[in-house]
């Protein structure tokens, strides 16, 4: 994990806290928030930009790390989009269930399948 974050003794714990639990909470209500309302994927891209400053913010003023470097944004922002993502998903394939039984039925968490 040093190659990510840098090697402070509680680096691993703040990532977790404030990324995971904190940012991936956030980032599964906007997905979930932006398939309930019918949006196209690609939106998430822009609410994770947004979301990933945010936890930056988190990290820079409780924290005191670096607000704006290249690799803990990256990392956050992956981490994010990819929560988000399942979270999109997730609710698109209950949406695609209920909406259209006659066509699609659930096959798992995060997809669906046409009914031949």
């Amino acid at each position: 994990m040093d190659t990510f974050y840098p090697a402070e003794p509680h680096a691993f714990a703040v990532f977790l806290f404030a990324t995971v639990i904190l940012g991936g909470a956030a980032s599964w209500a906007t997905g979930r928030a932006v398939a309930l309302t019918w949006k196209p994927l690609w939106q998430l891209v822009f609410y994770m930009g947004l979301m990933t400053l945010a936890v930056r913010f988190i990290h820079y003023a409780l924290f005191h790390e670096v607000f704006l470097s290249l690799q803990h944004v990256g990392v956050d922002f992956v981490v994010l989009a990819a929560i988000a993502w399942l979270g999109y998903r997730q609710t698109r394939s209950r949406q695609m269930q209920s909406q259209y039984p006659w066509l699609f039925r659930r096959t798992g968490l995060i997809s669906w399948q046409r009914r031949s």
